[in-house]
């Protein structure tokens, strides 16, 4: 008897699951064998027939096949799957516009709630389309929390932002009055394909060949892409942008946070060639990004190992002299912490006899350079007309250079008030959610922070 031949089933290529290059090489292997043998099989005829013997979709072997009649080879997937979150629409600029919707609620003397701000966010066409959903899960990476006090509840933020803006209005406020000088700095970027999104239209031109006929241009072309992108950092004051102080390279990230281009090693580099041309005794406000805020000293955390910590203890005098667990050691940390939780940047700033103060996260509207920023972006949208990355330099230089003292004083001058509405909005808050009866406005006009120009 012959033996009998048994022929297993065809397993399925997982949905989703990448083909690899091999069973690439499979599938056009396949594909010529099946021409060979049937030279007047479909093009269709073949797909079909090799998904069933493969196991592979169709549109998978469709593609494979175009791509290796086009490049003549077959490459590797990129097995990482780029899924885009929400958030990635909304850089620090757009939350920043969310926030400041928040606050005018409250300078209405309104309490937010999330169907509220929802409804203005959408009508705002500057920024993205975002869910109601998602709009409330944007709010809690703002440091956003919905609260109930007394009998009122509101969507407020964390207690730690109050804290933290009301002592830099108050730090800013004091140095201020103690003469110091205020420097401010801040990094951004300039693509390639910055253009103004409108322009003058003679609508007398009816067609490029009326245009032709007519002696006249359609215009530049649009960039199809933001093409490269220049990365900036500058520091400027009242006096103007600091001579000398810019830093600008090409960005070599495909990506849309130019905050990932920045690391602690190149901020601390320029920190020290621009430390000695800044005036004694001043003041340098910057926000809080991780490159501005690298610690001195590694604090240990819980994910610490035990002796890791131990060592750390001993190393900052504590004497560790009986068995302790863990959680009794970072007890010991959190006592001590104060005392060495530190900044490398900071304490570059102190050999120097200058004093960092940084800024609230998410409040860049506190800071006078993106104003100057956003006049230099100008000078060089309404005058890009390559798209050259090297014409994009030079016009972002000469935007600079239009950015002067008198602009830069009404800068600050602008920012001082937004400072003095946001110290009598946390009173207004605190007011409006406490009240048992309806809510009284806040004088705020005798209070220590008012300015002497007011």
């Amino acid at each position: 008897m012959d033996d009998e031949i048994i022929v297993t089933p065809t397993k399925k290529n997982p949905k989703g699951k990448f083909v690899s290059s091999s069973q690439k090489v499979m599938i056009i292997n396949a594909y010529k064998m099946e021409l060979k043998n049937n030279p007047k099989i479909t093009i269709r005829e073949c797909r079909i027939v090799l998904s069933k013997r493969l196991g592979i979709g169709q549109r998978t072997i469709s593609n494979t096949i175009s791509e290796y009649n086009t490049s003549k080879t077959v490459m590797s997937p990129n097995r990482k799957r780029c899924k885009k979150s929400f958030k990635d629409d909304f850089d620090d600029l757009h939350r920043n516009t969310v926030r400041r919707h928040v606050h005018s609620f409250w300078y209405n003397k309104t309490i937010p709630t999330l169907a509220k701000i929802y409804a203005v966010i959408k009508d705002d066409d500057s920024l993205p389309y975002v869910s109601e959903t998602n709009l409330y899960r944007l709010l809690k990476t703002m440091d956003f929390e919905y609260t109930k006090r007394s009998r009122n509840s509101a969507l407020v933020e964390r207690d730690e932002i109050v804290v933290w803006r009301q002592h830099y209005l108050e730090d800013i406020k004091k140095y201020r009055e103690e003469g110091r000088h205020m420097y401010y700095l801040d990094e951004t970027w300039v693509n390639a394909g910055e253009c103004t999104n409108k322009t003058w239209v003679d609508k007398t031109v009816k067609s490029c060949h009326d245009a032709f006929v007519r002696g006249l241009t359609t215009g530049p072309k649009n960039p199809t892409g933001k093409g490269k992108r220049l990365i900036i950092l500058h520091i400027g004051s009242e006096d103007g942008f600091v001579p000398g102080g810019l830093l600008c390279f090409e960005s070599k990230k495909n990506t849309n946070d130019y905050h990932d281009e920045m690391n602690g090693d190149t901020f601390f580099e320029w920190m020290q060639n621009i430390l000695p041309k800044l005036k004694e005794n001043c003041v340098i406000v910057m926000d809080n990004a991780s490159y501005h805020s690298v610690k001195a000293d590694k604090i240990p955390t819980t994910s610490t190992k035990k002796a890791d910590i131990i060592k750390w203890l001993e190393e900052k005098g504590e004497v560790i002299d009986k068995p302790m667990v863990i959680p009794r050691l970072l007890e010991i940390v959190r006592r001590i912490k104060p005392m060495h939780d530190k900044y490398v940047i900071d304490e570059l700033a102190k050999e120097h006899n200058r004093t960092i103060l940084r800024l609230p996260p998410y409040h860049c509207e506190l800071n006078p350079i993106e104003l100057a920023w956003s006049s230099v972006k100008h000078h060089v949208k309404i005058n890009n007309t390559s798209y050259k990355l090297p014409d994009v330099k030079n016009l972002l230089l000469e935007g600079i250079e239009r950015v002067n003292s008198v602009m830069w004083k009404n800068f600050i001058s602008h920012t001082e008030k937004i400072e003095k509405k946001f110290y009598e909005m946390d009173f207004i808050v605190d007011q409006m959610l406490s009240a048992e009866v309806e809510p009284v406005v806040i004088n705020v006009s005798n209070s220590s922070f008012e300015s002497e120009s007011d």
